[in-house]
């Protein structure tokens, strides 16, 4: 099928979805899950020629890791599905009332979107999320996956879409991309008559192109280059478990920290201390001149360590004065994603809050959680770090715009 007749066919579903009722579409989803779930050894063996295949071609440890499903992810993947289930439909939700001196009645009432593109790499988890969460939110999707996760994808699209044809949900809003060529990419940013929304999720590389080349309006973010700043009045036990997570826990993440900056009355005692718990994890450390003053042997940071995100286990550390160098750093090197304080202060933490321009900020806890799951949103489509229609995670709500429903007895405008 070409990618305009798959779009047209995502049209005419998103229009008779959004006749279909809560239950309904509940009921779909249970039917997607427990498909996914009978499946999963047809997808894990569909999985694995992916990660062999990636392997070979030289991938990173950070792209295998996103790749690989086994039967944890499988019943995560369930879950998240299920865990939509539960959540409110947005659609139809009243936002707003208000009555006019003529006697108009207007209600600004939530509304799906329409069509969604999902172009994303390799994560073939993102398929069953962005199904699962389009379909309750009212909206048709595209979904085009990348090349290294195709046989992932093909298999979970298999059992999502012969579970969706069994339920009242039209199958017409869950599309696929079979072609890995980027032309297939080029086609459908072109699309802007059919498709309401892209959301690219991957590398800086792909969220750049479809950014540049859509005729379609992009929830994006770039990349997240985290940080976390250890203040002179923190719980250093607690700032030292804050740390290791955001770090360690999944460096291959978005939301892991990438940079870590360290109050100067508190360095000498801490960073000797949360060097060795992160080199002992493997964690390459790069640090200023003040850090390599206090510990010659971590490697010298260059200019370009401050912007980076590694997605791995490397750490670029820095020794700073106070909350406001912090808010300067983060403003100039950061990415807008999440960025985290460790500080009993409750008059630091608020101007660390105020100040980070960032979706996601975080008082004494770890940027890990920026995720949708973990927002209590369900699953997420992806993260934003715009600044128009959403930011951060986004979940059903994200999926949704407005309209205004006018009532009146028969005014007529003097």
């Amino acid at each position: 099928m070409n990618i305009l007749k798959m779009a047209q066919l995502a049209r005419q579903g998103a229009l008779k979805l959004a006749l279909v009722q809560t239950k309904e579409k509940d009921r779909a989803l249970k039917a997607m899950a427990a498909a996914l779930w009978t499946g999963r050894a047809y997808i894990i063996k569909e999985n694995a020629k992916d990660v062999q295949v990636g392997i070979q071609a030289g991938l990173s440890a950070a792209l295998i890791d996103r790749l690989t499903l086994d039967e944890k992810r499988v019943k995560s993947m369930v879950d998240g599905v299920l865990d939509i289930v539960k959540l409110k439909d947005p659609v139809g939700e009243i936002m707003q009332v208000f009555k006019r001196p003529n006697g108009l009645r207007i209600e600004k009432v939530r509304t799906p979107i329409g069509v969604v593109a999902i172009i994303y790499e390799a994560r073939p988890n993102v398929t069953a999320d962005c199904a699962a969460l389009c379909i309750k939110s009212g909206n048709a999707v595209i979904l085009k996956g990348g090349k290294e996760a195709i046989h992932s994808n093909t298999a979970i699209y298999k059992i999502l879409s012969k579970a969706l044809a069994k339920t009242r949900v039209p199958l017409d809003v869950l599309q696929f991309v079979t072609s890995t060529d980027r032309a297939a990419v080029n086609e459908l940013l072109k699309l802007d008559q059919w498709v309401d929304l892209v959301v690219p999720r991957g590398g800086e590389g792909l969220i750049r192109f479809v950014a540049e080349n859509s005729t379609i309006p992009v929830v994006k973010h770039y990349k997240g280059v985290c940080h976390v700043y250890v203040s002179a009045k923190a719980d250093l036990k607690k700032a030292q478990e804050i740390c290791f997570n955001a770090k360690v826990q999944r460096p291959s993440a978005c939301n892991a920290m990438e940079k870590m900056l360290v109050h100067e009355k508190i360095a000498a005692k801490f960073l000797p201390v949360m060097v060795r718990l992160l080199r002992e994890a493997g964690v390459e450390i790069r640090g200023d001149e003040a850090v390599r003053r206090l510990m010659p042997d971590v490697k010298k940071a260059v200019e370009k360590d401050w912007y980076e995100e590694y997605l791995d286990l490397i750490l670029t550390v820095k020794i700073v004065k106070d909350v406001q160098e912090v808010i300067e750093h983060i403003n100039k090197y950061g990415s807008r994603h999440s960025d985290a304080i460790v500080t009993q202060d409750r008059k630091e933490s608020d101007a660390f809050l105020k100040g980070v321009d960032s979706a996601c900020v975080y008082v004494n806890a770890s940027t890990r959680f920026t995720d949708g799951y973990e927002f209590g949103l369900g699953a997420e489509v992806g993260i934003s770090t715009d600044k128009l229609h959403v930011r951060g995670p986004m979940g059903l709500e994200g999926l949704t715009s407005y309209k205004y429903q006018v009532y009146g007895s028969g005014q007529i405008r003097s």
